[in-house]
């Protein structure tokens, strides 16, 4: 088989294999003084481009606790994320050998309770506390950014709607 067979094999595999699926959390918190709502973005660690934390299935590990455990390994935080998803996004996952693979991302709300000094991935990210808006503007996936304005959107009523949200109603 020559290389445009191999190619086109190869092709038709990723084309017919269902998304991987990864676990995310759009971690928030209220700023003290302003009661503003901050998310936090964090870079990759191979592109440097603005995403969330997220991270692969994990067996016997709940979706909500997967994106709970992401959040401390890459950015030191500790919380509560939703029990439901809020949304979805999908992207194509840069692999090891090159190759990109479909990638569709459960996102759960994480309410933040305690930012860690010391975590897995410390000094291989940036970490920036920023709004919606500017999260949106920042990140490449138009689905994620959709979820962003999204949330900003369910925090405006308040402390209700974000509590309900994130399962403590």
């Amino acid at each position: 088989m020559g290389i445009i067979g191999r190619i086109t094999s190869d092709l038709k595999l990723m084309l017919q294999r269902p998304p991987r699926q990864q676990f995310a959390a759009i971690c928030h918190r209220t700023k003290k003084k302003t009661g503003d709502l901050e998310v936090l973005l964090i870079t990759s660690r191979d592109t440097g481009r603005w995403v969330i934390p997220k991270g692969w299935h994990m067996p016997g590990k709940q979706p909500h606790a997967i994106a709970e455990r992401e959040a401390f390994e890459e950015a030191g935080i500790k919380g509560k994320a939703s029990l439901e998803p809020i949304g979805y996004y999908t992207y194509m996952k840069k692999m090891r050998g090159g190759h990109k693979v479909p990638t569709r991302v459960q996102v759960h709300a994480l309410e933040v309770k305690n930012l860690m000094k010391e975590f897995p991935e410390k000094g291989t990210r940036r970490l920036e506390w920023v709004s919606c808006e500017e999260a949106a503007s920042r990140v490449d996936e138009p689905e994620l950014k959709s979820l962003f304005a999204d949330f900003a959107k369910m925090a405006l009523p308040a402390a209700p709607a974000m509590k309900k949200a994130v399962g403590q109603a």
